[in-house]
């Protein structure tokens, strides 16, 4: 049985990769990676935000802060980047919201710069393209307003508002790629779960194909076996004076049949116990074992008139002498059953590119049926059809003329 192999390190995972988030949350919950760089983020952003503090009250330049700043203005930007760092903790479960909130911080603000591009990132990788393009297009054009209001001393306008631009269409890009690659993922683990549901629906479907194959032959070898039973004891019963040899000769013949009655019993009860595969299939009957079957059937009483000619039987394919078998049997049990005392004629002939065809007929029954009849399921000739069409055969059964009733088939039996 194969599985989906679970990783080696899960808390190495993101959340959305983990497992699949809980109908009642609107998120995952955060994994151990995700605790990990939250934390990170968060001590990046107010990091730079501690350096853009102190270089403006140092009053000096530096890569943070590339020009006076207007103490108004830098009081304004510190006051608005404390809360956008701690907003980043709810970047996970509003990551739109938390972007829709920070989006005025891009016109103004060095503090939070760190901050702004974490959000963007965040919507990029947790949400669709539309929504991030839009959050990234208004922070490109927020930073375009930002570089005229707070101008590098040593880059042109233009050239400041290219490079801010880079910068954060590069982080969009970061996220977009983040998000294929867990979508990736997710899709090939959704791709192995579905293959893994389909193995196990072929391998039920295969036991079921199995044990059905069990019945149907149970069915036919049950069904011959019980009937003679019925047969011989039904001998006894009305036959109470007859002689002793003849009585001991049917008591012998009902104690073999129940014992391979019981014996097949067993067996069909084991495989069904057992899953497939873990024991050879029993030997089937091939075309060769008819004439037992003949005598088995002479044996209980029955008249039987044969004409079994065929060419070359012992190249006849496995499935199709097993098949010829088993119409043979359901067409003599039949016979026992419903058309008591009357004569059977069994036709057998075929040849390698002809087919082989199979005819069993009796006439209207000279005796009353057995009180209480023997019990059936009915569906005999339905399985027998149905094990002739899975190898490309034909089968008829009903009364011809004189009411006598005819069940034939023909097989395929290649060159």
């Amino acid at each position: 049985m194969s599985t989906v192999a679970a990783p080696e390190h899960p808390w190495l995972l993101p959340a959305t990769l983990r497992g699949r988030p809980e109908p009642a949350r609107r998120a995952p919950r955060r994994s151990v990676r995700d605790w990990i760089v939250d934390t990170h983020c968060f001590l990046f952003a107010v990091g730079f935000l501690v350096l853009a503090f102190g270089d403006w009250q140092e009053g000096t330049e530096s890569f943070v802060l590339r020009s006076p700043f207007d103490p108004a203005l830098m009081a304004v930007d510190v006051a608005t980047a404390v809360p956008a760092c701690l907003a980043l903790w709810l970047r996970r479960r509003w990551p739109i919201g938390v972007a829709l909130a920070l989006m005025p911080l891009g016109l103004f603000s060095a503090c939070g710069a760190i901050a702004l591009l974490i959000s963007i990132f965040t919507v990029a990788v947790h949400r669709p393209l539309l929504p991030a393009a839009l959050i990234t297009a208004w922070h490109v054009v927020a930073g375009a307003f930002y570089c005229y209001l707070r101008p590098d001393p040593d880059l042109s306008y233009w050239g400041n508002v290219a490079l801010t631009t880079v910068l954060i269409t590069t982080v969009l890009a970061w996220g977009m790629f983040v998000r294929a690659r867990r979508q990736l993922v997710l899709s090939l683990r959704d791709r192995a779960e579905r293959a893994e549901a389909e193995q196990q629906l072929r391998i039920s479907q295969a036991r079921h194909l199995e044990r059905t194959r069990i019945a149907r032959e149970m069915h036919d070898v049950l069904a011959h076996r019980i009937s003679l039973l019925s047969l011989h004891a039904g001998a006894l019963e009305f036959r109470p004076d007859a002689p002793p040899a003849e009585v001991a000769q049917a008591a012998g013949v009902i104690r073999a049949s129940a014992h391979q009655a019981l014996q097949d019993l067993r067996e069909v009860i084991g495989v069904l116990r057992e899953e497939p595969g873990d024991r050879p299939d029993r030997p089937q009957p091939t075309l060769a074992e008819l004439p037992a079957l003949i005598e088995e059937c002479r044996e209980a009483g029955m008249r039987i008139s044969e004409q079994i000619t065929v060419a070359a039987a012992s190249t006849v394919p496995e499935s199709v002498g097993r098949t010829a078998y088993r119409i043979v049997q359901e067409g003599l049990t039949n016979a026992r059953k419903h058309a008591v005392g009357a004569a059977v004629t069994l036709t057998v002939s075929g040849a390698p590119g002809d087919g082989l065809t199979v005819e069993i007929g009796n006439r209207n029954p000279l005796g009353k049926p057995p009180d209480p009849e023997i019990p059936g399921t009915g569906t005999g000739l339905i399985g027998l059809a149905e094990r002739v069409s899975l190898i490309g055969g034909t089968l008829d059964h009903g009364r011809g003329a004189g009411d006598d009733f005819t069940l034939s088939a023909w097989l395929p039996w290649p060159a």
